[in-house]
Order: structure tokens, then sequence, then C-alpha cells
């Protein structure tokens, strides 16, 4: 049996995004934050969260009778992990043919490409 990935599934990363803007929640916080976009059960939001807490992207600490879920990584190091397992999985490691597809696709606006050059002459 294969085991079990470590990155982020889509539903995984929406469950994130809104506890890294809380910082620290129930299941209950995240199940309602949910309800506001899409039809979820509770209980798939709370499997989902003992997943996500075995691929250790959360920690989990009993309050009274419920569980407090904080992140145990910073968004940005998570976000810096999968764009390189990306790039790794996709383009062989290397960034510029994704560059080259954004600029083709015009996915990167004038001011994307502002940004990018100011970047790359700051960090050479």
């Amino acid at each position: 049996m294969r085991p079990r990935s470590t990155t982020l599934t889509e539903h995984e990363l929406e469950i994130m995004k809104i506890i890294w803007r809380l910082e620290e929640v129930t299941v209950r916080d995240v199940y309602e934050a949910m309800l506001e976009r899409r039809k979820i059960a509770y209980t798939t939001v709370m499997t989902m969260m003992n997943i996500l807490e075995q691929k250790k992207y959360l920690k989990k600490s009993q309050n009274d009778r419920a569980y407090l879920y904080r992140p145990a990584r910073p968004q940005s190091q998570v976000i810096k992990g999968m764009v390189r397992d990306f790039l790794d999985r996709v383009f062989n490691g290397s960034a510029e043919p994704l560059l080259v597809h954004l600029v083709e696709d015009r996915r990167l606006s004038a001011k994307d490409l502002e940004e990018l050059t100011r970047l790359m002459r700051k960090n050479p």
C-alpha cells in the first residue's frame, strides 16, 4: 500500500487558509466558515482536520470539551514547499518554463512583470 501523500489537497488547503487566517480554531469554527462557501458535513471537516494533524500541518490541544487547532507551520513555508514540489513534478525543478507559460498564457499582468523585474534586480 502506498503511503499517504503529505502534499495538501485542494480541500485541505481550503481548510488551512481558514486556520491561518483565524490562527486558533475548533472544528466548528472551520465548519461554519466553510458553510459560507459551500455545503459540507461537519464530520467531513473533522476527518480532514484529523488528517491535517497526521500530516503535521496542525497542532491540537484540548480546551474544556473541544479541541483547539492551530497551524504547525507558517503559511509562507507551506506555500513555498508546494511551489517547489510543483516545479519538481511538472517542470523538473526549473521555474523558467513555468514563467514562460504564464507570460504566453497572459496570466501575468504588466504590473506582475514589473514586480518580477524589480525582484530579479534586487535578488540577482
